[in-house]
């Protein structure tokens, strides 16, 4: 790609500098900037010439100019046109994707546009207390009908996050968003950075193989934060994150740890789980054999911490306790699959008509 023919719209880092009422490829009038990734910027923007059964406010992806985010936008085009094409009434929550086109050196992805994502529902209705239980079990069940088609597509997103789940104005409808990390499976790299690191499940931290069963640990986190407006794992590093892991869950099964590639990082010759702390005087990492790794918090306990909640809530708490206690299994061979997720109680028994609030 001639970089010198760009300099005139794109910024020093390759990123599109769009303007406010620029038309795209003819069609798109540019509204409104919505953020800013490190592959792309994403733009609100009208579709002047759509075809029925299209939106007529789209959010267009805007990839930089740059050769491999340009290779890596191939693949993200591959996995959204297999996920739409095997999706033709759109019943299956993720994220439209209307078409792609290329301009200026730059990949353009255009997709149905959303009003807010989890991470704003958040913020907006349940900050540090959490959002009611009736909204949980809604979501839960459209986010395990969204990975069930990703794993009959064979995809694995490898970046769910409230910040990539979108909301419709009414938010009762959910979809699963940006597609740019993830990967037809099969094509898994050991990495111990894949996914963010609040939403990483154990087997990347370890060094294991990893498909399906890491997308709905990802999803279990975004279920307890939407419940508790809290992180669930709020871990400084991957070090820490194995930490808070093991206080719910108990120690790594050794079988587990045998086999893991990256465990010298976090675990002594013996396999005993070694904490890496700050000293508080030389401020240098230390290391601390933790040789009793008991678990020591209790999902029912906190999810049922609330005195006013009517008997139908606090039902449908325990059970939201009991479907995250199988999904944060360890073992990603023995984590509950997403079909029985979506026949778990929590998501399959109606709730009591007192337990509406929270």
């Amino acid at each position: 790609m001639s970089k010198g023919l760009a300099d005139n719209w794109d910024d020093a880092e390759g990123y599109y500098c769009a303007r406010i009422g620029e038309v795209l490829d003819g069609r798109y009038t540019i509204t409104a900037h919505l953020g800013k990734g490190v592959f792309s910027n994403v733009l609100r923007a009208v579709d002047e010439s759509k075809t029925e059964g299209e939106p007529s406010e789209v959010a267009i992806k805007v990839i930089r100019c740059n050769d491999s985010m340009y290779k890596a936008a191939q693949l993200e085009i591959d996995i959204l046109q297999k996920l739409s094409g095997s999706d033709p009434e759109n019943k299956r929550h993720c994220v439209r994707f209307v078409r792609h086109f290329e301009y200026r050196e730059h990949v353009f992805m255009v997709f149905e546009s959303l009003a807010m994502n989890l991470r704003e529902v958040i913020k907006k209705f349940g900050r540090n207390v959490g959002i009611n239980i009736k909204a949980v079990q809604a979501y839960a069940t459209q986010l395990f009908i969204a990975l069930r088609h990703l794993k009959n597509c064979g995809v694995v997103h490898a970046d769910i996050k409230p910040d990539n789940v979108l909301v419709n104005e009414s938010h009762n409808v959910l979809k699963l968003c940006d597609f740019g990390s993830a990967m037809f499976d099969g094509d898994n790299e050991l990495t111990p950075y894949l996914v963010s690191r609040f939403y990483r499940a154990p087997e990347v931290i370890l060094g294991l193989p990893y498909s399906h069963p890491m997308d709905l640990w990802s999803v279990g986190c975004c279920l307890y934060e939407l419940f508790t407006g809290n992180i669930s794992f709020p871990g400084r590093s991957n070090n820490h994150m194995l930490k808070l892991m093991l206080e719910l869950k108990g120690p790594v099964p050794k079988k587990l740890l045998r086999r893991a590639l990256f465990k010298d990082n976090h675990y002594d010759p013996m396999g005993i789980f070694s904490v890496v702390e700050e000293d508080p005087v030389t401020k240098k990492s230390i290391r601390r054999l933790v040789r009793d790794a008991k678990p020591t918090k209790d999902l029912s306990k906190i999810f049922t911490r609330d005195s006013d909640m009517s008997d139908g809530e606090r039902k449908k708490a325990l059970q939201l306790a009991d479907l995250l206690n199988q999904i944060f299994n360890i073992d990603p061979e023995k984590r509950i699959t997403v079909l029985d997720a979506l026949q778990h109680p929590f998501i399959v028994e109606k709730i009591s008509s007192a337990s509406d609030g929270k």
